[in-house]
Order: structure tokens, then sequence, then C-alpha cells
């Protein structure tokens, strides 16, 4: 039996990640539009969502973490990969790296380029500004006011300050903000927190506007489909406890589930490509071949290096005096390596002379561990990660089976092409070069991975690059924007779905191209610029 929920809604959106928490927020501002927005996750009511260090506990527990993983993948010499995704109000930005970052004025530029109107830097720089509420304060690059609090970081490290050194002394200039248009340089990460905590999308967006009478939160509710009447979105199912519900909307149906949960309730739905859907039997609705196509990730690789005569976190995690003097130092002063994002120093450069742009982007890190949710090791040492910007490999999401709690078959395809396996073997190179300037001498790093013994050759490089490959966790791309006359196109340049009237995907699912840094923050973009256009449509 299919319970319904009371009322009609103007718009319902699936998902309180951080699209959705902005959506929810920008259309139940005025007052006079019912918003209905349905989560799968919980509430954050879990100290680790909001001490910064506790990503460490969110990722990979399935209170927090869809815990999805890709299928072996052969660029990565067969080996399959977590694939964290968040599952609680504020999705991914309650569990993420907290590193606000745009990317670069060219990779919206490249947008407007392809056609799409309204998405070229001058256009979406306001949307960011709006966004902000930046410890720099008000000027041309940064906002305040916002619901996204943006600070510096509350601690530093020696051996940290020693690589950004090196990093001037390879010609990398240091600059002071990364945010401007041209992230190439060297700096430390501005992050989404306030005073020391955490500042999800949840705490920036969603609780803020949760007191509006139109505006109703469900948790704990898995979206399975979407309604689909006479060729238009008129609501959706979902499940809670066992029991299964409908919604219904005389507005818009506005995807917000990221780049893996929108594309399963599209396909749910019998919105994708007919052969795909067919191969699991569902009826199609739409005939779409982008939907599923075109992921988009970035990929790094995690060198480490031994260091000597200076401090990392390793030893200080092993010492029962170190760990109890990190807890009164947060206790007392919201300081010290409990506020770290997962990494700190940042550096933006280009994998050879011949790029036009930087292209790789390293995240340093005063520690190291063989992967994620590993303890760290009992020797000092620093990870410095390189990951491809603008990757040219593109990957799939499809479903497993028509069963809404069976995760998708997630395929990124990394290192499919030439130029991502000579980036990869470029960045080592880049790496290699980095830790043998003479700021870090005194340290005298020694390369643990990929290892010493690796050769120099293209070949070996590579190879390495698949044996020490990770993801960053920057899916995108999946139900792209794209004009009319491209086949592969999911959405218009307002996000509307081709095929199916009332209808949007507002998430990172809609980057026809993946921006040059971190995705948390553009995802933010996306979504405030989509509920003005989705507001001006309804105008």
């Amino acid at each position: 039996m299919v319970k319904r929920i009371e009322g009609e809604f103007d718009y319902i959106v699936a998902g309180a990640g951080t699209a959705g928490c902005v959506t929810a927020n920008r259309l139940s501002e005025n007052g006079k539009h019912r918003v209905l927005i349905l989560e799968a996750g919980g509430n954050d009511n879990w100290i680790w969502f909001h001490i910064p260090v506790g990503y460490l506990f969110a990722i990979g527990n399935p209170r927090s973490d869809w815990m999805f993983k890709t299928e072996p993948e052969p660029g990565l010499n067969g080996r399959a990969l977590n694939y964290p995704r968040g599952k609680v109000i504020g999705g991914s930005s309650a569990i993420n790296a907290m590193i606000s970052m745009r990317g670069q004025a060219a990779d919206y530029n490249h947008w407007r380029q392809l056609g799409l109107t309204g998405w070229g830097w001058d256009d979406v720089l306001p949307v960011f500004k709006r966004l902000e509420d930046h410890f720099l304060g008000d000027s041309a690059i940064h906002g305040t006011g916002g619901g996204w609090r943006i600070e510096a970081p509350r601690l530093s490290w020696t051996i940290l300050d020693a690589i950004g050194d090196a990093a001037e002394q390879m010609g990398i200039p240091r600059i002071p903000d990364f945010n401007t248009g041209d992230n190439e340089g060297v700096s430390y990460f501005h992050v989404n927190q306030k005073r020391g905590r955490r500042w999800s999308a949840a705490r920036g967006f969603l609780k803020p506007a949760l007191g509006r009478a139109n505006l109703r939160l469900e948790t704990n509710v898995l979206v399975d489909r979407l309604i689909v009447e006479n060729g238009r979105a008129v609501g959706v199912r979902f499940s809670r406890g066992g029991e299964v519900f409908e919604a219904r909307t005389k507005g818009e149906v506005i995807l917000c589930a990221g780049s893996i949960g929108s594309v399963a309730i599209l396909h749910r739905s019998g919105i994708g490509p007919a052969d795909w859907l067919g191969a699991l039997g569902i009826d199609v609705a739409a005939d779409r071949p982008g939907v599923g196509r075109n992921l988009q990730d970035h990929l790094q690789q995690r060198a480490i290096y031994k260091v000597s005569g200076v401090k990392t976190l390793n030893e200080t995690y092993y010492s029962l005096i170190g760990r109890g003097l990190m807890g009164v130092d947060y206790a007392l002063r919201r300081r010290g390596p409990l506020t770290m994002a997962p990494s700190q120093l940042g550096i933006f450069t280009r994998s050879d002379p011949t790029r036009e742009r930087a292209n790789i982007q390293f995240h340093a890190q005063p520690l190291s561990l063989d992967k994620f949710g590993d303890p760290l090791h009992r020797f000092p040492a620093v990870t410095v990660s390189a990951c491809n910007l603008q990757p040219t490999s593109r990957g799939t999401v499809r479903l497993r089976s028509r069963a809404p709690q069976d995760a998708p078959v997630i395929a990124p395809n990394y290192l499919a092409t030439d130029d991502d396996r000579q980036v990869a073997a470029d960045a080592i190179r880049v790496t290699r070069r980095l830790m043998k300037q003479q700021a870090l001498a005194r340290y005298r790093p020694e390369e643990y991975l990929p290892g010493g013994s690796v050769g120099d050759d293209d070949a070996s490089l590579a190879k390495a690059a698949g044996d020490i490959g990770t993801t960053i966790f920057h899916p995108v791309g999946t139900a792209k924007m794209g004009l009319p006359s491209d086949p592969s196109a999911v959405v218009d340049e307002r996000l509307r779905l081709y095929g199916i009237g009332g209808l949007r995907v507002v998430d990172a699912s809609v980057m026809p191209t993946i921006t040059s840094g971190n995705t948390n923050t553009p995802t933010a973009m996306i979504a405030a610029k989509a509920a003005a256009m989705i507001l001006e449509d309804a105008r």
C-alpha cells in the first residue's frame, strides 16, 4: 500500500546534500512556495560531524557514508576503490575535506564556450560571492553575510611550511588565495569552518531555514523513482521503515542526490540509455544516452616520504601525551590537529611547461597511512598527493538492479587515456623534484611510495600511478549540461531535463567538465544559480 504525503508541494527536492540544502533554502526563502526536501540519511546529531577531524570516523561508517565501491579498475591495475558519499543532512559537506575551492576561471569560460549561456566566470563569480561569509571580507572577489562560512586554518606545521618553501624554490609563486580565478601557486587552503568547527551546508543553509512553515524536511527516506505522467514529473515515490510513500508537486521535482544518486533515481524512473534500462526490464520514459555517462573524477597519486628531525602527526597520534594535548588545545582554544582538514597546504602547478594552465593540484599532509581508514604509520612522514585537475578519461554509473537499496555500478575508468597516463607520470616527476629542493634537505625526505626503486621512465611511472592512485571523491558530470544538438546532454543551461517536463537536476552531475579543484563549492554555486533560475521561471 502506498501512503500519500499530505498536501501538494510547489517543489520537491530529492537529496539534502550541499545542492539540496542551498536549493531548499533559496526556494523557501520568500515564504510563497511550499517545499519538501527528502534525505536518505539522518540528522547530523553526532559529534564527529562537527569536529573537523571527524571525517576519519565518518568516512567508511554506514551511519554517514553510502559505502559505495568502484568496479575493479584496469587503469589501477585491477584495484577497486572505496567511493565515499555523504549520507546525512549536508551530504558530503558533512564528511569531506572542508576545502573552499572554486576552480579556475577558465573552467567556467569553457562551459560558456560550449554554448552554455550564463555559466562563464563573470556570470558565476557574483553567485560565489553571495554564497559566502568570508574571513577576508568584502572585495571584488569575496563576499560576506552569506551562509557559506570560510576561514583560515587554525594550525600550522613546520614541515608543511618547508614544503611550501620548496615549491617556491621550484618557481611556483606563493599566493594568498586560491579563489581569484587563477589558482596557480602555493598556499594554505581556506576551509569551511567556523571557529574550529566544521561548517556544512546543513549548518549554513538548511538549519536556518527549517523554522519556515513552508519548508518540510523528511529524513531516513530512500527515493525510489519519479512519478511521471504525460511526459511530466509530478511527484516522487520513496520508502521509510518498510513503508512506501508518494509526494506530489504542482511545480517541479528537483534532483539533488549527486552524481551517483541522481543517476540512480533517473534510471529507476526509466530515464537514461534505453539499452541499459531494457536490460533490467525498466520501461523507458525518456531515452537519454548521457544519463550515467561522462563520469569524471580527480585521481591522485599518493606519494609518501619519510622525514626526520621534524614533527608530523604520525608520532603525535601514538603518544598519549600528544593525544591529550591535542584534546586540551581543541577544548580550550578550538585549535590544533583536531581542526585539521585532511589536507592543509595546496600547490597548483603544471605537470609540464607546455600546459596552458595549472593542471595538477597537490594536497600536502603532515601524516601518512597505507590507505584511508587504516591507522597512521609509526614513523614520521608526509603525504604529497598530486591529482590531475583536467582528466580526459570518462567513466559510467549505472544500476546494478532495480532495487533502490542496491549500490549502483560505478566504473570511473581512471587512466584510460594516453594523456591521463602522461599527466600521472609527470606528476610523480614533479613530486620528486619538489621533495629534492634545498628547503627540505634538513629533513632528509626518503621516498616510501611509490618507492625509490620505481624508474623515471613513462611506463614505470604510469604503472606506479595505477598502484598508488586513489580518488579524492570528486565525481561529476553524469547528467551533464549541453545544447539540444548534443545527444549526450541530459539537461539544458537552465538545468531542465531534456524529454521530461517539470524536472531539473541540480548538483555536481550537471558539470559538463570537471572544475580544476575541489568540487563542493562549485556544487553550492550551481544550486544557488539554479534556485534563482527556478524562481525566475516560476514568475
